[in-house]
């Protein structure tokens, strides 16, 4: 490749790029490039970008339709673009982008906007890597598991007005859908954990059975070997593959104030091994 370069930052997940100004929209060739490192790594940041909400948009719909309006997340301007604000809330636990939907998000892009002094990286866990380290005989329960994912899982509290006001508004509406444990990348092939905060319970089993068993799973993904743990500098890009990541945002920067801006690509419906699709859970099945 002449005149950028993407570079491997971790053993299982994780690329840098350099030399890519999205300020512009990349050539196919460039793009087809990049396109190819996220389906391999997981999730690709890009350094030292001056960029606006509106490239942020451009260089996010080069990868496909863009999320129109987030079902329960306030937006920024544009409908598209979602302020993450530690104001607002903090999510410090695993989770994928909008799973409580029948069509989780494709990918997820975050750029720096304002960062406190310490703390407040992104963690972002291979969820592929994380099914391949599972035990033949734990991999085969795991690939006839569905789980439910809600928006009414118990989220983290801040302790504030402002906090209270928008956990409210998260979970006004109840979001259910059930998602193959094991999914089926719809690009590669590869099958991964999908998982994350948002299963609260497999299919056939109650909450409370159903904990010890995704907790289990759970700790194949986030394995520190199988994590990208990124430290946020002004004018970094991230971009990660929702459909076989999870991440997680530190909460260890105090009253410091972050800020990020998303933009997300619309996603299709998981699919499992044997090519049966996620559905809504209708409230006679809950």
């Amino acid at each position: 490749m002449s005149g950028y370069e993407i570079v491997r930052v971790g053993g299982q997940i994780g690329a840098a790029v350099t030399g890519i100004d999205l300020s512009s929209p990349m050539a196919p060739a460039v793009f087809d490039d990049v396109q190819r490192a996220l389906l391999e790594y997981k999730v690709l940041v890009f350094r030292g970008q001056d960029i606006t909400d509106e490239q942020q948009l451009a260089f996010a719909g080069q990868f496909g339709p863009l999320t129109q309006r987030h079902p329960t997340m306030r937006s920024v301007g544009d409908p598209q673009v979602l302020a993450v604000d530690g104001e607002d809330q903090r999510a410090n636990h695993w989770h994928t982008d909008i799973s409580f939907t029948p069509t989780p998000s494709m990918g997820t892009t975050l750029r720096s906007v304002v960062l406190p002094p310490y703390g407040g990286n992104t963690l972002v866990a291979n969820g592929a890597a994380g099914y391949r380290s599972l035990p033949a005989e734990l991999r085969e329960v795991a690939d006839k598991l569905w789980a439910v994912h809600t928006n009414q899982a118990d989220q983290p509290r801040l302790g504030t007005e402002r906090g209270e006001e928008v956990r409210r508004a998260f979970m006004a509406t109840r979001f259910e859908a059930a998602h193959p444990v094991v999914r089926v990348h719809p690009v590669s092939g590869e099958p991964s954990l999908f998982l994350g905060g948002f299963a609260q319970r497999l299919i056939g089993l109650s909450a409370v059975e159903s904990r010890p068993i995704l907790d289990l799973l759970q700790s194949y993904v986030r394995r520190p070997e199988h994590v990208l743990r990124w430290t946020w500098s002004l004018g970094d890009v991230l971009i990660f593959d929702n459909r076989n990541t999870q991440h997680y945002a530190v909460n260890d920067y105090d009253d410091h104030k972050r800020v990020l801006h998303r933009v997300s690509i619309t996603g299709d419906l998981p699919v499992d091994l044997t090519g049966k699709t996620s559905y809504a859970v209708q409230e006679d099945d809950r």
